[in-house]
């Protein structure tokens, strides 16, 4: 399990190599490799959360159904991930809109058995919040511990990955130790039911692809299983031993290494092509959804 967030003292105008909040360079920080590595953990994350796990297996959004459209839902949290956090204030505008659209079909209904509204903005700080953590949390994995100023500095930018949609920026907590107070109790309180538990488990077995592409299924579930909070493992009836994680921290340096040696651009993808590949859909008025 990697260290804990380090709490720091905000500071009026903290500065660091990366800049201040305001112009902080994500793509100088960011690797896109941690999307595809990390991106099925998170997800678990955010749907520990028993209303976004409803509101995701219920939702009458064909077309945004992982089981149903499993890339199309890749290419659309990773277009959301990309303008989040690199997209100007109006290709946040605009992806706003779109999402919107699928979002206000998302509320429970009278037999659902947890209440859920897409457009609840505590639901989404959770969702961002995971986000947040994961990208901290894989970074660290690959390229070692952040410095406490880059650290807090990107966390304050991260504020980004919740107000894009409905939450307001004063939900996001003032600072890291903040995030931190947050983040642990909540993890405690998150519990999977069996009916989750059995969709999780079809998602880290890669029910919903062709079945050759299955193959892959023991790697991801290696990594979903070492990069779950040790409570929402032991939620999923995994295990995990020092073996597996003496392989894992391996695995994240090789990988940390290899990547830090690629020109920008490579080091960005997926992510940087599907901000471009948003923004030439909305010019061709093409979905974006």
């Amino acid at each position: 399990m990697t260290a804990p967030l380090r709490a720091t003292t905000p500071e009026p105008a903290l500065t660091c190599r990366y800049g201040t909040a305001d112009d902080f360079d994500m793509e100088e920080f960011w690797t896109g490799i941690t999307a595809f590595l990390g991106g099925t953990a998170n997800v678990i994350m955010q749907l520990s959360l028993q209303p976004v796990a409803y509101g995701v297996m219920e939702s009458p959004v064909e077309s945004g159904r992982i089981t149903v459209h499993p890339y199309k839902r890749l290419r659309t949290t990773l277009t959301y991930l990309a303008v989040a956090l690199m997209g100007t204030d109006e290709d946040k505008r605009i992806y706003k809109e779109a999402v919107n659209i699928s979002h206000r079909q998302i509320r429970s209904g009278p037999d659902s058995p947890v209440k859920y509204n897409a457009f609840d903005p505590t639901l989404q700080l959770w969702v961002a919040a995971c986000l947040y953590w994961g990208i901290v949390d894989l970074e660290e994995r690959l390229h070692g511990p952040l410095d406490p100023d880059t650290a807090e500095v990107f966390y304050q930018y991260a504020s980004r990955l919740g107000t894009t949609l409905q939450m307001r920026r004063e939900m996001w907590p003032a600072d890291r130790a903040a995030f931190e107070e947050y983040w642990n109790s909540e993890l405690a309180t998150k519990t999977i039911d069996p009916r989750t538990r059995a969709f999780f488990n079809d998602m880290i077995n890669l029910k919903m692809i062709a079945k050759p592409l299955r193959v892959f299924a023991p790697f991801q579930r290696f990594l979903v299983v070492g990069l779950l909070p040790p409570q929402l493992r032991e939620q999923m009836r995994m295990t995990w031993t020092d073996r597996d994680e003496r392989v894992m921290n391996a695995l994240m340096h090789a990988i940390g290494a290899t990547q830090r040696r690629f020109p920008k651009p490579v080091k960005l993808f997926p992510l940087n092509a599907c901000l471009w590949d948003m923004r030439r859909r909305h010019r061709l008025g093409k979905p974006l959804v």
